[in-house]
């Protein structure tokens, strides 16, 4: 409506300077004063009609029916503008006046086609009045003039009509889209909820395998712990038997719970890429840590060369990778060596996992990276160990595909097997001296061996006590860092402590008030000398312990842990005394 009032004072202006000499006063006057009463009540209205907008209760029906009128209102003003100055002007007053009159109804096309009788009424009141005054004069310039509008009046109809069909037509279009907006949104919010739900029932299944994980870890731990005992106590071969599938039962839950859990993080979204520059020397030493001890027991060499090369990488997620591989390697490798190298390609690093072992067939390599896949009639490597779950590897070649690292398998069979990771080349490290693999003597016996545990759980601390002095060692055993202090005195060593020699501590990591094993690590050693060996034993599957293992000197072990790789691990540290 604003623009039809600016439109008003246009038109009327544009008049009045063409007529303005040739009209008398009165006639003018009057003639102004009309379309001033006109242009005054439009502007009412629309001041009104913003007031009822604004309160929110406009009767749109009714001011629709004011509009109309207002608009037929001007048409017949208009109309009658053309009985009243016509006659009066020359041929350019007059050629003024049907353009002004003209330009209105074609204006009025976008406005009123969608009313069909107010528009057709609108044109009729204009140009009606004009056409029958220019025909009123009778000569045949007057009636070819008079048809030429008429034939004008007629096409602007036609152009309101398809106008008018085609605002329908997007009208109709902009209704369908309205409504499949409205469907698409009510799916959006069915999908969001769904997908919520999901995310909790993720959240809700990772939280449910971590505390699983954790929770059974400690009666699992004790369980082997007491099947070995009870294996020290008889020589019968059924109980042997009965103790080592106790033990395998124990194993194989083990690591079902940590595959499980890392396969549960990756395919809910739950483990973030965060690449850094890293040195893979980082990665080998706690390799190294780990699983020298498990080589060792098994007669293997764990070499590990090219940790001075720099990755960009997520460095955690390369070390779960290096873990599953060499895990595998050692597993099935009798006989050998098991060795992991970096090597730098142009603008790439290969990591590489090579072993000694059975190696892979042909039609078995495209499946070993599936889950729960097992290499058919693949032989263990020991007549007291077992096959692995088939979700290690499914495990490295998620975490390849999150790092969007290419993995290859290489095997020949009787020779072994090559697993190749590729990754970015990181900023140049300094230079790193590698650390020489030491092998220990075997053979090592714990009897006069005295061992300290710092254990909070009773049923592992008992486990541990019974399995230890089975084995010939003399053992003390504490449930807190507060019992330990107690025993071997704050300032010196109390007359019980004071004739002890222990060769080895084994703590756990997570005791009471917020304190670790690592407080009862240092409270020992500065009893008996910091060249007390240590093994730390945890139910948390998480790593982040190399850093506290590299700076206070011990090494890290998972419950459950098998009564093998407990021996293994005493007999590594008791050698490299």
């Amino acid at each position: 409506m604003p623009a039809t009032l600016v439109g008003m004072i246009a038109g009327v202006g544009i008049v009045a300077l063409l007529f303005w000499r040739v009209t008398p006063m009165p006639v003018m006057g009057a003639w102004l004063g009309a379309f001033a009463v006109l242009w005054l009540g439009r502007l009412f209205m629309l001041l009104r009609y913003r007031r009822a907008v604004a309160g929110g209760r406009p009767n749109w029906r009714g001011w629709l029916r004011i509009w109309n009128a207002a608009t037929l209102t001007s048409a017949f003003l208009w109309g009658m503008t053309a009985i009243a100055f016509y006659s009066r002007g020359s041929g350019v007053q007059q050629t003024g006046l049907i353009i002004v009159i003209y330009s209105y109804c074609i204006a009025a096309v976008p406005v009123l086609a969608n009313q069909a009788r107010v528009f057709l009424a609108f044109g009729v009141l204009c140009f009606g009045p004009m056409i029958v005054r220019i025909a009123s004069d009778g000569d045949i310039g007057s009636m070819q003039l008079a048809a030429e509008l008429l034939l004008i009046v007629s096409l602007i109809s036609v152009l309101a009509g398809s106008y008018r069909q085609a605002f329908q037509r997007v009208t109709e279009e902009k209704l369908r889209a309205d409504g499949l907006l409205d469907a698409l949104r009510v799916e959006k919010q069915a999908a969001d909820a769904a997908r919520h739900e999901a995310e909790v029932a993720n959240r809700a299944k990772t939280q449910f395998f971590t505390a699983a994980s954790h929770d059974l870890r400690q009666p699992l731990h004790a369980m082997g712990l007491f099947a070995e005992a009870l294996r020290q106590r008889t020589h019968e071969p059924e109980v042997a038997q009965l103790v080592n599938s106790i033990n395998e039962s124990v194993d194989a839950l083990e690591q079902l719970f940590s595959q499980l859990l890392d396969i549960t993080r990756i395919d809910t979204g739950g483990v973030d890429v965060k690449p850094q520059h890293f040195v893979v020397g980082d990665i080998f030493r706690k390799l190294r840590l780990h699983y020298e001890p498990e080589a060792f027991d098994k007669g293997l060499e764990l070499r590990l060369r090219g940790g001075r090369h720099a990755i960009h990488a997520d460095p955690l997620l390369v070390e779960r990778v290096l873990r599953n591989l060499v895990s595998n390697a050692i597993r099935y490798t009798t006989d050998g060596s098991v060795l992991v190298t970096c090597r730098r390609r142009g603008e790439r690093v290969r990591l590489q996992v090579w072993d000694t072992g059975p190696g892979i067939r042909a039609e078995d390599r495209k499946r070993v990276f599936e889950e729960f896949y097992q290499v058919p009639n693949a032989t263990a490597p020991a007549p007291d160990e077992r096959k692995g779950l088939g979700l290690g590897l499914a495990i490295v070649k998620r975490l390849a595909g999150l790092m969007g690292a290419p993995l290859d398998l290489r095997s020949e069979p009787g020779r072994g097997s090559v697993f190749t990771l590729e990754l970015p080349v990181g900023e140049p490290p300094r230079e790193r001296a590698d650390a020489v693999a030491s092998k220990a003597p075997a053979g090592v016996t714990l009897a006069g061996t005295t061992i300290i545990i710092v254990e909070d759980e009773p049923a592992v601390r008992e486990g541990l006590e019974v399995l230890l002095r089975g084995w010939g060692a003399d053992v003390l055993a504490f449930d807190s860092v507060a019992a330990t202090r107690a025993w071997a005195g704050d300032d010196a060593p109390s007359a019980a402590a004071g004739a002890i020699k222990p060769a080895l501590l084994i703590v756990d990591y997570r005791l009471e008030a917020g304190q670790t094993g690592v407080d009862a690590i240092n409270l020992l050693r500065r009893r008996f000398g910091a060249q007390v060996p240590a093994i730390v034993v945890t139910g948390s599957s998480m790593t982040g312990h190399e850093k506290e293992a590299a700076e206070h000197d011990f090494h890290v072990l998972i419950k459950p842990v098998l009564p093998n790789k407990l021996r293994a691990m005493i007999a590594f540290k008791l050698a490299g005394r």
